[in-house]
């Protein structure tokens, strides 16, 4: 009995040990730098507009007076405005289209590298744009800004999915999440009047855009690229063992490639598939859709209106004007830290309850939001009851809403379809994001405190799709995953398992004939035991 329980204490001792060695020191640098020349300049990018926007204005007006020499109406005024904000999310789309082929052709970490083109482009053509007096430059910036984001924020979650053991690939996965919620903050601090939020010099604001991508430029071809991307796509099993090894931290690492090697011998005569095909596909049918539902609130839940109304319910609470801009910081701080303690517990409570609740809380504190506006002119407290609920609802959007879609999308796919998964979560996501942008005056226009109510309606919908339809992916392999989607896809096990198009399925005969004939020619260099 004795023996028993010291066999099951050092079986436990032995799986603590390798989950705290899975955080080795070049998965940590290679998850924050990408994540910083990436997803913070998402973030920083959705800010960094709202501090200057009354110098930008002011820069649009006498531009179009120096030109045509009248003022510019206020319309049109207003036009240019809405066209340098919501253009972002165009340059978004195109970024988020042409991701696969990029992706499949240089890679998940050549792809990062190459897309800091876009943001020191972009960064230099709105940082010189009211030298040079030209306010195209800075919508010009703002579309290839877009572009950046766009490529971004679907190359790094499948990087980080694909370097990241299954055991913290959830909480890996959150760094995506943490820092967008940085870079908006880190967007709130330095439009601070002390720092570049005034007329002279609100320029610098884009011209930071500059050294999270030149970090990223010096420190990631340093560090491995995608061991599955190696192993599956270029089939070089030697390069791909080196970069478990780094990633890892360890030197035999002989099961890692044997579970991808699994994978490639089921899949190594399928190519990387098209969206069309992917959205064909039966076997992945409701991943799809749970991607699709997951990304679309995302967007939709309302977080844009919140920030839209956050100057107003401050002023409202009698909070001095020239003091909203600090105390406007706490909305971005909670946000960082409500992503940081989600990056926390994830692996621990899963991505279901961390999802679900999120959308949840949201609507309890939109109802509660609605109520508190529309009676806080009669009741003196009130207003502090709307700051509470706004900071509220950024922490339980935050908590999973804000990162666990792309967590998913990197969890439900095999290697082949990853890329076209992806695009399809990249342009939700992108559209959703500009229909937002598009609506929400007239949505607010119309109904005035009510609006929220509409938010709720979104994610009580989201919550009960995701309810009845997500099965947890904690610490689950892609088999075990496709398992649990196979009965609601109405196909068996054995279909499931292969997730193979009917052109291009071939005898299994003939794949491990295949994969024996690239043995041989010495495509795979090392014997895996």
């Amino acid at each position: 009995m004795e023996n028993k329980q010291q066999s099951n204490g050092g079986v436990t001792q032995s799986k603590e040990m390798k989950k705290k060695m899975s955080w080795s020191g070049s998965l940590i640098l290679a998850s924050l730098t990408g994540a910083f020349g990436s997803s913070f300049l998402y973030g920083y990018n959705l800010s960094v507009v709202n501090a200057p926007a009354v110098y930008i204005k002011k820069f649009y007006n006498e531009t179009w007076e120096r030109r045509y020499g009248f003022s510019v109406d206020e319309s049109t005024l207003t036009l240019l405005w809405s066209v340098t904000v919501s253009i972002f999310a165009i340059g978004g789309l195109v970024g988020a289209i042409i991701v696969t082929p990029i992706v499949k052709f240089f890679g998940r970490k050549c792809t990062l590298l190459l897309n800091n083109v876009f943001a020191v482009t972009a960064a230099i053509l709105m940082s010189l744009s009211q030298l040079a007096g030209s306010f195209e430059m800075l919508i010009l910036g703002r579309i290839i800004m877009g572009v950046d984001a766009g490529i971004s924020l679907s190359a790094l979650p499948m990087y980080l999915s694909e370097i990241s053991p299954k055991e913290i690939r959830g909480s890996l996965g959150q760094v995506t999440a943490i820092f967008i919620c940085v870079g908006v903050f880190m967007g709130q601090v330095l439009g601070l009047p002390e720092i570049f939020g005034t007329e002279s010099r609100w320029p610098f604001l884009f011209g930071v855009i500059v050294v999270p991508a030149l970090v990223q430029i010096v420190i990631l071809p340093f560090l491995p690229e995608s061991p599955r991307y190696l192993l599956l796509e270029k089939h070089n099993t030697s390069k791909a063992e080196k970069a478990f090894q780094t990633f890892l931290g360890k030197e035999d690492v002989s099961q890692e490639v044997e579970e991808v090697l699994a994978e490639s011998r089921v899949q190594r005569n399928t190519k990387l598939v098209s969206v069309l095909q992917l959205l064909r596909t039966r076997a992945v049918r409701w991943q799809v859709i749970t991607v699709v539902v997951t990304m679309g609130c995302y967007q939709l839940c309302g977080l844009n209106a919140i920030w839209y109304y956050t100057n107003n319910i401050f002023s409202e609470a009698g909070i001095n004007s020239k003091t909203i801009p600090y105390v406007t910081l706490s909305t971005g701080a909670v946000e960082t830290l409500a992503a940081v303690s989600s990056g926390l517990v994830i692996e621990r409570l899963g991505r279901r309850p961390l999802l679900i609740g999120g959308f949840g809380l949201m609507i309890v504190f939109f109802a509660v939001l609605t109520v508190s506006l529309t009676l806080q002119n009669n009741v003196t407290w009130l207003p502090y009851l709307s700051i509470f609920c706004i900071l509220a609802i950024i922490a339980s959007f935050c908590i999973g809403p804000g990162g666990i879609p792309f967590v998913l999308t990197g969890e439900f796919f095999q290697q082949s379809q990853r890329p076209a998964a992806f695009m399809v979560a990249g342009t939700v996501n992108w559209l959703c994001n500009f229909a937002v942008g598009l609506l929400f005056p007239f949505i607010q226009s119309g109904l005035q405190n009510y609006c929220f109510l509409v938010f709720a309606a979104i994610c009580f919908a989201g919550a009960t799709y995701l309810f009845f339809v997500l099965p947890e992916t904690k610490n689950k392999t892609l088999s075990e995953i496709s398992h649990a989607f196979a009965k609601r896809n109405k196909v068996s096990l054995e279909m499931q398992e292969m997730n193979h198009y009917p052109e291009e399925r071939k005898s299994s005969a003939e794949q491990e004939s295949n994969f024996t004939s690239s043995v041989d020619n010495g495509e795979t260099k090392h014997a895996i035991v």
